[in-house]
């Protein structure tokens, strides 16, 4: 095992009596980019920041927003010497991830727990950004049915498949229909339910013959045999759930009340079964999965926001939460090599777990770095009620921040405050002219910000014109970083090779 120092430096802050740095260690605290549009913080930053991790062996997982990103990660990491680390799942290419397959395999939890789990991280994700997010019966509502479609897919069929669980869930009779099952024409509802009966049944019988005479007598006479299956037989419990949960509860539901929970899954399920999503994701086994960033591969998700919209945004949110779970279950002293989560324009994939995944990154190794222009697109994606809070909570896990050029007037008074205040020396003088001429002097220290909102605006943004320095107030929690200071006003190169 390749052995990574912690300590080893990363960036480093020079000033005439000594030397600070920005290492592995702090990396692994996270990090946030703040920049306006043209400040030059992908360019600057986060360029120099990507090049050191890779050129430290980090392997990581890169989410996409705009269509040029591919090429920008491919030339870092030709840059880098790692061009053969770089995996891109692409439509069209030859990777596949199949996470029903996945998760299926994934022990410590059952299947429908760990597939619940995901489906509903990414559901979740858009309905907070409609504001939606706060109210408990609508995520009650959709676990339930989340929980007994996927466990009535895998009673009557022993697996699953996205195209199987929508089929049943388009299915479900309403209130006015009969709920038995029909002779003819049987639907994807009546036969899965037929086919669990026939499974659970099977498992009865061979359960019921194991027992002696006796027992079978006395079992019928005290009118116990239910309840005997149940404790015996754990699929015919599983399956009484499901089917009183259908017919007592779910069918009868009000028709708006129900067309919304319908709508909110199966709308979800509906663009993972159409191309290039269905071939990505559901239809072929996997050939990468996120522990392969253990080894040191970078996997790519190349299904840009602007180019594929709520879909693309969605699944990469999925892999997301997927490989997170993953890179925090690895074993630090089998595997200690660093890795990062990298998201530019990070807003379009928050979710609701982030926050108590990044409280526990640190110990896992693993480097956040999210980009964004600025506070309100964050409190836009988050929604729902006390936004600013959940976003304010988020952004306090994350060790580093980064503030470059920026017009929006929440996120400069915010890194002013972040930065904090100092005492400075107030020099006063007054003149006085009478019989005689006097002149008195003094001061008082006087407390302000250290660096004012304003100056957040005046900062450099590269190009020719500034010799492709690009300048940003970088804050790191801890331990001082420049002459005492926890902060640093520091030119980063738009033209740096590592």
């Amino acid at each position: 095992m390749k052995l990574f120092d912690l300590d080893n430096s990363l960036i480093e802050f020079s000033s005439e009596t000594s030397k600070n740095h920005w290492t592995i260690r702090h990396a692994i605290e996270g990090v946030q980019i703040f920049g306006g549009i043209g400040s030059g913080k992908s360019s600057g930053s986060a360029r120099t920041i990507a090049l050191k991790y890779l050129k430290a062996g980090f392997g990581g997982l890169v989410l996409t927003v705009k269509p040029d990103e591919k090429e920008v990660w491919q030339d870092y990491c030709q840059l880098t010497g790692r061009e053969n680390d770089l995996i891109i799942l692409e439509p069209g290419g030859h990777y596949h991830f199949n996470f029903l397959q996945y998760e299926a395999e994934q022990s410590g939890k059952s299947i429908t727990e760990n597939i619940v789990e995901v489906l509903k991280t990414v559901i979740n994700a858009g309905e907070e950004k409609k504001g939606k997010g706060d109210d408990p019966f609508w995520e009650t509502a959709l676990d339930m049915l989340l929980f007994n479609v996927i466990d009535l897919c895998l009673l009557a069929y022993g697996e699953l498949s996205i195209q199987t669980i929508y089929d049943i869930v388009q299915s479900i009779p309403k209130p006015d229909q009969d709920n038995t099952q029909p002779n003819d024409n049987i639907n994807a509802y009546h036969h899965a339910f037929q086919k669990a009966r026939d499974k659970v049944n099977i498992k009865v019988d061979e359960w019921y013959l194991t027992l002696s005479k006796e027992a079978q007598e006395l079992m019928d006479e005290a009118g116990t045999f239910e309840t005997e299956v149940g404790n015996a037989v754990p699929e015919a419990r599983l399956y009484n759930f499901v089917r009183q949960f259908f017919q007592e509860s779910f069918i009868n539901l009000s028709e708006k009340t129900r067309s919304i929970i319908d709508f909110t899954f199966s709308g979800f399920l509906f663009r993972l079964l159409r191309e290039p999503i269905y071939s990505l994701f559901c239809r072929f086994d996997s050939n990468i999965k996120p522990e392969d960033c253990l080894e040191g591969k970078i996997i790519l998700l190349n299904l840009p926001v602007k180019i594929y919209q709520k879909v693309g945004r969605d699944c990469q949110i999925l892999f997301k939460y997927i490989w997170q779970k993953a890179m925090e279950k690895r074993s630090i002293t089998q595997n200690n090599r660093p890795l990062f989560l990298w998201a530019d324009e990070a807003q379009n994939f928050l979710h609701e777990h982030d926050a108590d995944y990044q409280a526990t990154a640190r110990s896992s190794r693993i480097s956040t770095v999210y980009i964004s222009q600025n506070l309100p697109n964050y409190y836009a994606s988050m929604g729902g009620q006390k936004a600013e809070y959940k976003v304010k909570s988020f952004l306090g896990t994350l060790g580093t921040k980064i503030f470059h050029a920026n017009a929006d007037i929440e996120t400069n008074k915010y890194a002013s405050e972040l930065i904090g205040d100092t005492y400075f020396v107030d020099q006063t003088s007054s003149h006085t002219v009478s019989k005689e001429f006097s002149h008195t002097t003094g001061s008082s220290l006087k407390l302000e910000r250290i660096v004012r909102p304003e100056q957040f605006i005046k900062l450099k943004t590269g190009g020719a014109l500034n010799d492709y320095r690009v300048e940003a107030y970088l804050h790191r929690q801890g331990d001082a970083i420049y002459k005492g200071n926890n902060h640093v006003k520091f030119p980063f190169k738009q033209n740096y090779q590592p």
